[in-house]
């Protein structure tokens, strides 16, 4: 576009920027200040970020943690549970295995079992009065007296043995 001037007046369709006649001084120390201000800004800033990033992992991996132990004791009371009741049903077992055999124990005491077992597997029989044989026993008692006293003496310290010295010559 063309920029036509004319006593003094710009003709143009974008206005004309103006430049300061005074370039304004910047203070050097104020800069610096500013500056660091800026700068501690943009440092605690991300500190703060950082840190506040820190918390919230820590507080997340206290409540994992946590969480972590319970279910964890949990799981070992669980375990037990579960060995209990094994052991629970093994000794059911073992006690129903136990009554049976002393129920088959009592039937094998039985004396018409015994005979007839005897009878069957082994060939007895019962005695006829012919292989009985009687014994003529004397009533004599055939318990002897001991010929024999028997002294027992009891073994005396070496104190009991200096006053028995002194009190019985």
């Amino acid at each position: 576009m063309p920029n036509y001037r004319v006593n003094g007046y710009q003709y143009e369709t974008s206005p004309r920027k103006i430049a300061p006649d005074i370039q304004p001084q910047k203070n050097p120390y104020a800069k610096k200040k500013s500056s660091t201000l800026k700068k501690k800004k943009e440092k605690t800033q991300p500190k703060r970020k950082l840190k506040s990033h820190v918390k919230t992992v820590l507080y997340i991996l206290a409540v994992f943690s946590v969480l972590f132990g319970i279910s964890y004791r949990n799981s070992l009371i669980n375990e037990s549970f579960n060995r209990k009741t094994n052991l629970q049903n093994q000794l059911a077992v073992v006690q129903k295995e136990n009554e049976q055999l002393q129920v088959s124990i009592e039937n094998n005491l039985n004396l018409t079992n015994i005979e007839k077992i005897a009878r069957e597997k082994l060939g007895m029989q019962k005695l006829d009065s012919s292989q009985k044989v009687y014994v003529n026993l004397p009533k004599k008692d055939y318990v002897e007296p001991a010929s024999e006293e028997v002294v027992i003496e009891e073994e005396k310290s070496w104190f009991e043995n200096i006053l028995s010295y002194f009190w019985n010559p």
